[in-house]
């Protein structure tokens, strides 16, 4: 867990960020005086046995770096999704087979949308 002051607008902010289990920073914002305290948002559910990578903002395809049946790490890139003309990075959140790619170049998503899956 980090702890941060970060100002915005002139009012001091303590934020409180935390490392989930699946590589996912959960970051919780309060006025400085007051504590920082905030669950992490629960994942949309998936296929039994199996992990959904979801969009984590909307915007565009960029690349596809893996396939179905592609053996992956946790933290190995899958896709490469534009949003704000900023290149991200979407990574297995853990080791796994890719059991399926839900999107291809050029398409375009929406937040919550599901990229890929893995067993």
């Amino acid at each position: 867990m980090k702890h941060y002051t970060i100002t915005v607008n002139g009012i001091p902010y303590n934020v409180t960020v935390e490392e989930t289990a699946a590589g996912a920073a959960a970051p919780a914002a309060a006025p400085a005086p007051k504590a920082a305290s905030a669950p992490a948002p629960k994942a949309a559910p998936a296929a039994a046995g199996s992990v959904a990578v979801n969009a984590p903002m909307p915007g565009t395809i960029l690349d596809v770096k893996v396939a179905p049946g592609a053996a992956v790490k946790a933290g190995d890139v899958l896709v490469i999704l534009e949003a704000m003309k900023m290149e991200n990075e979407i990574v297995a959140p853990q080791d796994g087979t890719v059991a399926a790619v839900n999107v291809k170049k050029g398409d375009s998503v929406n937040s919550g949308d599901v990229l890929a899956s893995l067993n």
